[in-house]
């Protein structure tokens, strides 16, 4: 399994530009959870890799096919 830190959470979820807010509600844990990871105050789960990976799958895919793939309750909070 690979280790993910802080900083390589907050590159990840910039890259994909999503809010704190939006990739909280994305992996259904609160906006703080992840504030509180990006700052090192909490540990990162170990399966928390593998749930960005699927969640990217889920949007390359909406950007492949112009639709969205589980991702539209995210999208309409904003």
């Amino acid at each position: 399994m690979i280790s993910m830190d802080g900083a390589a959470l907050r590159i990840w979820r910039q890259k994909w530009r999503l809010s704190q807010a939006k990739l909280s509600k994305a992996l259904g844990v609160s906006s703080m959870a992840v504030a509180y990871w990006e700052w090192g105050q909490r540990r990162i789960p170990p399966l928390l890799p593998l749930a960005l990976e699927a969640l990217e799958h889920r949007m390359k895919e909406e950007d492949k096919h112009g639709f969205t793939v589980g991702m539209s309750e995210v999208q309409e909070t904003e």
